[in-house]
């Protein structure tokens, strides 16, 4: 017994140390530091993949700098630090990441801010402990980082966006991940064919510019996304994606779990009653 309880305690003991040692810690800006220089940290952080649990290592000259944590893309992209969710200021801060989703950091020194001393990440869960998703739809989600390595800019070729679309199949629940230059492009979400053709961009359903965008699919349908940046819609850079319903084999029945199946085993046994 004694033998049966080591064995267990070494088995959770692993299971504990393999969860926490996948967490990462990421120096911002790596040698560089944080510190004023514009698309530096766009840069940076686009090359990476956060999760639940990593950690952001900002080191700074703290007699004249600070990291401030605010809550909105407004408030990250117009350097707005009246209202932050944190403020660090010790030269040496280290942030974990604990929710999923957009996390955006500035410097209060506006100036600073403005000049490019600003960082927005996007933060997903986990890959083995995955969130609670609303049943029919997210268990079959996927992901899909728009243009791929060619990410969310002008194409060389002003057809590029249409053929990568057309290599894709995109269901209800799917996810689109934008990734763009956030001072030099945006994605507009349109309402029909004719916006999309003629690049109009003044009645957009919505309007995402936090340079690291994701946008879930909830509709079957055609879905229009272009920039609204003078030239850059015309020369290609607009995506027209088309989203069927929810079909990817939802299980009629879910599995019965191991006790479940005792309990059946169990009642076929029980007595039928006698007429």
């Amino acid at each position: 017994m004694a033998t049966t309880a080591r064995v267990l305690c070494f088995v959770l003991v692993m299971v504990l140390m393999g969860c926490c040692c996948s967490a990462k810690i990421y120096q911002v800006g790596d040698s560089e530091g944080w510190r004023a220089k514009g698309g530096t940290y766009y840069t940076w952080a686009r090359r990476k993949e956060f999760q639940v649990g990593d950690s952001l290592l900002f080191e700074y000259d703290g007699n004249v700098n600070d990291v401030t944590r605010v809550s909105s893309a407004f408030e990250y992209q117009f350097c707005n630090s009246a209202s932050p969710q944190a403020v660090y200021k010790t030269g040496h801060d280290l942030v974990t990441l604990t929710e999923p989703g957009y996390h955006f950091f500035i410097s209060s020194n506006h100036s600073q801010c403005v000049a490019g001393q600003k960082l927005v990440v996007f933060v997903v869960q986990y890959h083995q402990i995955p969130p609670p998703p609303p049943r029919k739809i997210l268990p079959f989600a996927k992901d899909f980082k728009v243009g791929d390595s060619q990410e969310w800019r002008v194409p060389d070729e002003s057809d590029f966006y249409a053929k990568w679309s057309e290599q894709k199949q995109f269901h209800v629940g799917d996810n689109l991940l934008f990734y763009y230059n956030y001072e030099v492009d945006d994605v507009l979400e349109v309402s029909g064919d004719l916006e999309f053709k003629s690049c109009d961009t003044s009645s957009p359903v919505a309007v995402h510019n936090s340079g690291q965008d994701l946008v879930r699919i909830t509709k079957p349908g055609i879905h229009y996304f272009i920039t609204s940046k003078t030239g850059h819609c015309e020369d290609g850079l607009k995506l027209r994606v088309l989203v069927r319903p929810l079909s990817r084999g939802v299980p009629n029945k879910m599995p019965l779990s191991p006790l479940d199946r005792l309990i059946k085993w169990l009642q076929s046994f029980r007595p039928q009653p006698h007429h």
